[in-house]
């Protein structure tokens, strides 16, 4: 029962990016220890929290969620507090003030009690609840100008430990100058309309220490770089929500040449928002640009005195920070034209936005929005060539808030060094990744910075953490990216994977408290007047809490660590939900999950994550009856496919755990959302949408409007799986219906989509009628996968699937392979399935990878030639470990809860192989089988409860002799 209000600070009520403490002291008597019981404390906050009891940190949280209902967290704190004295509770909060693909835009908030148990479990006193008795203070050590990690996530780090007592979590810290908290209402208050407690176990946290000091490189960054919010800037209003929005306006700047020299203009990160550059009117011709994609550079000569600089702004975005960075060979000055032109600018930014001059917010299940991208006063105020001419359109030009820009950018001044002197790594440097009581000390130069690079030497997902002792005011930069080659670095564009930390005097430790995904860690230390001595260097690796119950070895090596990096993968991976990858956006994705939560069954065997991410995604029903494609987000977006892949995979974790309440709730969310999606068949009877229609990233026809082949096919597998989810439900009379609605389109598919001249399916039909041009593989795998043919077209189906012709699109990413190696399996050929695994795959770990791509880099999306994809742990891509579970030693549940299991092994080439399978609820299903060639015999040793009943198979061509050890009965 919640006693406690919300509270907040006062001012704003969804401030942008801020940062903020909160702090009760209370007495906790001797007696109240005595009586026994426990003490629980209950919190949730809106955006993220970390708490602290008496100085420890207990817990992070709330896990992601639709604000309507907000889950709480709840820890035992008994054994933190200090008997007979004052002790402190105490909650940092980060609001982030806008959407992300993790989170609606609510407002600030905390909710806290404190719960004292009595012996019998009953609360007997309720001694600590939010109120307006609790202090706040904005953490003056976090720079609210912090800009955002990517459209996906909130912002980056910038501490300055100068001036700011890390003893406000303690009991003993004099509060008397923060404010007193506001309650802002009880508990029930929109948005958080419902509260509910947290579904899934605490995530862990490991302490990993790096590899080994790779590299030390003396470095000069760019002089002069920012970063700014562009979307925010043209559009404020779209920080309430995640969706494209096409921007159209200019930034400009006043640039003073002390002498005549050369120029740089450059962004270290234009994927998102190319660069254009005007100088002095003089628009920048497409072939003056240069650099390695996604960088682009391009140079100058201009006079002494001052310039004009323009950069337009003329893009559809979703909010990635927009990396600018200014270089000469001359000194130079930048400000805000508004100065010269008689106006005034207080806001300390150099550069002025000029419009907008128009916006469009764009929702891919909605009518397309229209926009003149090129109106008559945004093309007049192109072409003007000076601050004096710009003055005729003062009413358009505009200060920019300070709080939607910052300088000395970490992430162009780490990607973007003018100077970078590679240097022998110092044996004693290595100090600085061990658990040592001895630092590494990082080495000084006169006049440049110095960077270590570590490497971790492995893909993680968490928390950086560190201890070194430094001067004040040295500044230390983290920059965080996956993947190098033969020494060239991948930087992690559209991501600003860094951290700023600038030192107080003397020795101290931070831990983030933002997640991060990377391998290699770049710290560079800056402005330091005496060398920088690293104590302690790690990641607090975490994760959803999983053992590694699932096992897989064979007599092939290179499968063996294929399987191994793909679990590896699954796990970082998974957090609150499952997530597409720990870098580039952490986000629950609900197409990659269905993948997922099959090879999270196979490795570790939680049902708790999947039952947890099913339930989240009919809460999008606000958004779209069609359900969103990542949940909970700020981007209402829909792709067809991901939906019907979600009702697959409600049916198979019906399958894998029995649980018959759990199908019973889904079926009518299932049956809602497939409903709105047969309102959308056309008179052929073929399923027709303008939207998202996305199956694999390779360039096969999948267009925006239209009949996408695909989409129907696994139309009709969902409705079949349905159909099996109403049958568990006990909906007979759905189940009937579905099955019917799921013939009637396989009959229109076979009938309007299959091309008799090319004997093979058409990838999709126009919405003006026209045939694809394109045959992919991507069609005819999804065809067979989901029994769309039947008689002569079923057999030109399993040439192409087991041989894919070279005319055909070929696959693009692991995900999509997904489907093929089901595919393969269905058609008993889990020899070809293997042999891709091993060549796909194969690849991934010949270049280094320590987890699996999210493409192939035949695929075509990557930036450059040396990227061989974008995400370089990506959980869609994790299927080994199912399929060499499932076929290869051959585990598969034949019954609701797995109560009877088949072992039917498929060989595909291997003398032996060996692993365990997690069981449902408890228990695993240990198989290991070998291959006598001579004599034909295959050998199989299964160990498993009693109370499963197995089903043992050989492989045709083979003798089986089985051998069963059974536990427990």
């Amino acid at each position: 029962m919640w006693q406690a209000s919300w509270i907040w600070g006062q001012g704003e009520a969804s401030p942008r990016n801020e940062w903020r403490c909160f702090r009760k002291t209370f007495h906790y008597g001797e007696e109240a220890a005595a009586a026994g019981g426990e003490t629980k404390l209950k919190l949730t906050a809106d955006s993220r929290y970390v708490l602290y009891v008496n100085g420890t940190q207990v817990g992070r949280g709330p896990i992601r969620s639709f604000p309507s209902n907000l889950p709480y967290d709840e820890y035992e704190i008994g054994h933190l507090l200090k008997q007979g004295a004052e002790n402190a509770i105490a909650v940092i909060v980060l609001h982030y003030g806008l959407a992300t693909f993790q989170y609606l835009r609510g407002r600030g908030g905390l909710l806290l009690q404190v719960d004292r148990l009595g012996a019998d479990g009953q609360v007997s006193e309720t001694p600590v609840r939010t109120d307006a008795s609790w202090t706040t203070a904005i953490h003056g050590a976090y720079d609210a100008t912090s800009q955002r990690i990517s459209c996906q996530l909130g912002f980056t780090e910038r501490f300055d430990g100068r001036g700011w007592d890390e003893g406000w979590k303690l009991p003993e810290f004099d509060d008397s100058a923060w404010e007193r908290a506001e309650a802002i209402g009880a508990p029930g208050m929109a948005p958080w309309t419902t509260l509910s407690p947290r579904p899934i176990p605490y995530l862990t946290e490991e302490p990993v220490y790096p590899a080994r000091v790779e590299e030390m490189n003396f470095v000069k960054p760019v002089p002069w770089s920012a970063a700014f919010d562009v979307r925010t800037i043209m559009v404020p209003e779209s920080v309430n929500h995640a969706n494209t929005v096409t921007i159209i306006g200019l930034l400009a700047a006043v640039v003073t040449m002390a002498e005549d020299g050369v120029l740089t203009v450059g962004s270290v990160d234009n994927g998102r928002m190319p660069l254009r550059v005007s100088l002095d009117g003089h628009w920048c011709a497409e072939a003056d640009y240069y650099g390695e994609a996604p960088q682009q550079f391009v140079q100058a000569r201009l006079a002494a005195g001052e310039h004009l600089l323009l950069l337009d702004l003329n893009r559809e975005m979703h909010g990635h920070a927009y990396h600018l960075g200014l270089d000469s060979d001359v000194p130079f000055e930048v400000r805000s034209p508004r100065i010269g032109m008689g106006g005034s600018d207080s806001s300390g930014v150099p550069f002025a936005a000029i419009g907008s001059f128009g916006w469009a917010e764009h929702i891919d299940h909605e009518p397309e929005s229209v926009i003149d991208r090129n109106p008559p006063l945004y093309a007049a105020i192109k072409q003007v060539a000076s601050e004096r001419q710009l003055a005729d359109y003062r009413e358009w030009v505009k200060p920019i808030d300070p709080r939607l820009y910052h300088t000395a950018d970490v992430y162009s001044q780490t990607a973007w060094r003018v100077v970078d002197r590679p240097q022998p790594v110092p044996a004693a440097l290595q100090r600085a990744v061990l658990a040592s009581a001895d630092p590494g000390v990082i080495p000084l130069h006169a006049e440049l910075d110095t960077e270590i690079l570590i490497d971790f030497g492995r893909e993680l997902s968490g928390y950086l953490a560190f201890e070194l002792d430094a001067a004040e005011g040295t500044i230390v930069d983290f920059y965080g990216f996956e993947y190098m080659r033969d020494g060239w670095r991948q930087y992690t564009y559209e991501l600003d994977n860094t951290l700023r930390y600038t030192c107080r005097e003397g020795r101290q430790a931070y831990a983030s408290l933002v997640r991060r995904g990377l391998r290699y860690l770049a710290i560079t230390v800056r402005g330091a007047s005496r060398p920088a001595k690293l104590y302690d260097m790690k990641l607090l690796q975490s994760n959803f809490p999983v053992a590694d119950a699932g096992t897989f070895q064979s007599s092939d090596a290179m499968l063996n660590e294929i399987w191994r990096i793909s679990r590896d993968t699954t796990r970082l991976c998974m957090e609150d939900t499952f997530v597409d990858c720990p870098a580039f956006e952490q986000t629950f994705w609900v197409g990659d999950a269905r993948n997922a939560s099959l090879i999270n069954y196979y490795a570790f065997g939680s049902a708790e994550i999947v039952e947890r991410i099913l339930r989240l995604v009919p809460e999008s029903a606000f958004q779209t009856p069609l359900y969103a494609d990542q949940v909970p987000s700020g981007w209402s977006s829909v792709i067809p496919n991901w939906t019907f892949f979600w009702v697959t995979a409600c049916l198979e974790h019906y399958r894998y755990t029995g649980n018959a309440a759990f199908a019973r709730d889904l079926w009518p969310h299932v049956r809602f959302t497939l409903d709105h999606y047969l309102a959308k068949i056309d008179e052929r009877g073929l399923f027709k949408i303008r939207g998202w229609n996305l199956l694999d990233w390779a360039n096969f026809e999948q267009p925006g409007d239209g009949v996408v082949a695909p989409q129907n096919m696994f139309l009709v597998k969902s409705l079949r799986d349905a159909a099996a989810l109403a049958a568990a439900a006990d909906d007979t009379a759905a189940q009937a219906d579905y099955e019917e609605t799921a013939n009637r389109l396989r009959d229109a598919i076979n009938a309007h989509l299959w091309d008799e001249n090319r004997q093979a399916y058409l990838d999709c039909i126009h919405a003006d009628g026209r045939p694809s041009k394109t045959l992919s593989m991507q069609t005819q795998v999804v065809a067979s996968l989901c029994g769309i043919p039947d008689g002569e077209r079923s057999e030109w189906l399993r040439g192409y699937i087991v041989e894919p012709p070279a005319a055909f699109v070929q696959i693009g990413s692991p995900f999509m392979s997904f489907f093929y190696h089901e595919a393969l399996a269905k058609l008993g050929r889990q020899d070809v399935m293997t042999q891709d695994i091993l060549t796909q795959y194969g690849a991934m770990v010949d270049k280094g990878a320590t987890t699996v791509w999210e493409v192939y880099p035949t695929s075509g999306i990557t930036q450059n030639d040396k990227m061989p994809t974008r995400s370089h742990c990506h959980a869609w891509s994790a299927g080994p470990v199912f399929f060499l579970g499932s076929e290869v030693l051959g585990v598969s549940g034949v019954t609701p809860g797995w109560t009877k299991v088949r072992i039917a092994p498929k060989p595909s080439g291997l003398a032996w192989a060996r692993g365990s399978v997690p069981l449902p609820g408890s228990g695993r299903i240990d198989v290991s089988w070998q291959i006598d060639e001579g004599a034909k015999v295959m050998k199989l040793r299964v160990v498993s409860p009693a109370s499963v009943e197995l089903e043992l198979v050989g492989p045709e061509g083979y003798a089986l002799e089985s051998d069963r050890v059974v536990i427990g009965g």
